[in-house]
């Protein structure tokens, strides 16, 4: 009989209790303590196990589960004696910051000072015994959600060697989701305040001390060294690229056609594969989503389960806000193909505005694309990274994100679109000028926006909108070449009942043009002198059936014709 399939169980013991489907990664527990590494920072998408093999370690090693070995007597971390003699006798510290996500330094600083506070209540027994004298006790009470940074920053330190002195033996710590309030720190925009904050308590607790034996941070980015980590010399730092634990995160090809065996579902395996396959670890190849996967168990049918998981704020705000070239990459990755780049698996978030390379880092840290090949550039010795979209799923992350974009902000772009297929030119001009007021700036908030980049942004966003709405009826592209030069906007349409489409954009130039209508002719007499149609006349297509349209940009006023 199959075992009932629970969604979003992040406690060990309970799953193992309630003969919950499980799939066994105790092996993680022996890797990590035969590599011996003193801080172990691994990074994987969300979603992918690491709350729950950190609560497994915590259940495996900590004194607080002395006695507790039944929970893993049917787990292979069983079958070694040597293991079974360790379950149950290190002192563990264990928090988490997945649920720091406030908007201002004051606020994040406080959400983690209150995480301390609620963990220094747990050890309040340290109180009543003589291992702390009356100095380090009075100390102890002033651990606050109030208390002051110089306190905060030395909390786990001082937790650390409290506990030691109490069992007579060095602290484990296990942070989880480490990088959840820095990544809201750049959202909202107090990065700096926060990573000075973050960088002083990672020195104090994680440092080479006396107190400490092992550690884990688990998390979805590597943030740079220089940033938060720049005083920790003894950091192992385990990202998707890595082979260490490349199985323990995640399920397997095997683990997952297993799963399906066991509910009957065997048969459905190639979709599930089209869906929710397509991550890598290190060498491992055919990895899967284990949130998508046990939906699926549960429910028994296809859907974007790990797509809901998550407001995606970080993700859209770095293709929303990204330059023309940004969105263009993306226009190819939307419409199946793939694209070459350098990786830099060190994430320096105040670089993400800057740093184009650095959107495309963190989009495959997160697991939003996947690693298809890597080749040396052998003239300049750099590594390029063939990247495409991880799968059906995160393709579909993808469309919901764009499609937010302007459903947010005004029902008006559905009625341009319809006036777009119906070639009603007055409703066109209508219903853009309503979507580029609400939605100009909403494309160029980065920290150096400009009033030239403006409309290319914005353009390029509402093309990215194109091609979510209309990818059943039309092949979209932009900026490719045709004829003498380079188009802006080319809809090729995927049946004969629709016309091809061609979408020429300018910006007023005041020493040029004397009014609005002038640069929207320039546009038109532009598609014409450069033979943009070329492209399509050449598959076929006869002039009736290729419309063309200039869009002249003054500030947020748009001229279609």
């Amino acid at each position: 009989m199959a075992r009932s399939v629970g969604i979003g169980f992040q406690d060990f013991e309970q799953m193992i209790t309630t003969n919950n489907f499980y799939i066994d990664k105790t092996s993680f527990i022996k890797e990590w303590w035969e590599y011996n590494d003193v801080v172990t920072l691994i990074t994987r998408p969300r979603r992918f196990g690491k709350t729950l093999n950190l609560d497994m370690v915590e259940h495996f090693f900590s004194v607080n589960y002395s006695g507790r070995s039944n929970l893993f007597h049917d787990l292979s971390i069983w079958q070694e004696e040597k293991y079974r003699k360790l379950q149950g006798t290190y002192p563990v510290i264990s928090l988490s910051f997945a649920n720091v996500k406030e908007t201002s330094f004051q606020s994040t600083k406080k959400r983690i000072c209150q995480i301390i506070e609620k963990l220094y209540n747990k050890y309040d027994f340290l109180l009543e015994c003589d291992c702390l004298n009356e100095k380090e006790k009075e100390t102890y009470q002033k651990i606050s959600a109030d208390m002051e940074d110089y306190l905060a920053t030395d909390s786990l330190n001082a937790l650390s060697d409290y506990l030691m002195r109490y069992y007579g033996k060095k602290v484990i710590i296990l942070l989880d989701e480490y990088d959840t309030p820095l990544q809201e720190a750049y959202v909202h925009g107090y990065w700096d305040d926060l990573s000075s904050f973050i960088r002083s308590l990672f020195n104090a607790a994680f440092k080479t001390t006396s107190f400490l034996e092992r550690a884990i941070m688990t998390g979805i980015t590597r943030v740079s060294k220089e940033s938060i980590f720049s005083d920790l010399n003894n950091l192992e730092v385990v990202t998707t690229t890595s082979e260490k634990y490349e199985a323990s995160f995640g399920f397997t090809q095997e683990e997952v056609w297993d799963a399906l065996k066991e509910y009957g579902l065997y048969e459905n395996r190639e979709q599930v594969r089209t869906w929710y396959d397509g991550f890598t670890f290190g060498t491992k190849t055919d990895i899967y989503n284990p949130w998508s996967i046990i939906n699926y168990l549960n429910k028994k049918k296809f859907s974007a389960y790990w797509a809901n998981t998550s407001s995606n704020s970080l993700v859209g705000k770095l293709i929303r806000e990204g330059s023309a070239n940004t969105k263009i990459i993306m226009e190819d990755l939307l419409s199946g193909k793939t694209f070459h780049t350098e990786i830099d698996e060190q994430i320096a978030f105040n670089q993400l505005d800057y740093d184009e390379n650095a959107v495309w880092s963190l989009l495959l840290a997160c697991g939003y694309l996947r690693l298809i090949n890597c080749c040396m550039d052998e003239e300049w010795g750099i590594e390029k990274y063939e990247l495409a979209i991880t799968n059906k799923e995160v393709r579909l992350t993808f469309r919901q994100l764009i499609t937010g974009w302007f459903s947010k902000f005004t029902p008006a772009y559905n009625d341009f679109i319809k006036a777009l297929l119906a070639d009603d030119k007055k409703a066109m001009n209508t219903y853009m000028n309503r979507v580029a007021f609400t939605t100009f700036s909403y494309f160029d908030t980065g920290k150096h926006p400009s009033k030239e980049s403006e409309p290319e942004r914005f353009y390029h966003g509402f093309i990215l909108g194109l091609m979510v709405d209309l990818a059943e009826r039309y092949s979209i592209t932009s900026n490719r070449e045709s004829g003498f030069g380079r188009y802006d906007v080319l809809l090729e349409p995927l049946s004969d009942a629709d016309d091809a489409i061609i979408m020429e954009f300018k910006v007023h130039d005041p020493t040029d043009e004397d009014t609005l209508a002038d640069t929207l002719q320039k546009a038109l007499e532009q598609i014409e002198r450069k033979k943009y149609s070329a492209i399509l006349e050449a598959k076929g297509f006869t002039s009736d059936h290729i419309r063309k349209y200039g869009f002249a940009f003054e500030g947020k006023t748009i001229l279609i014709g």
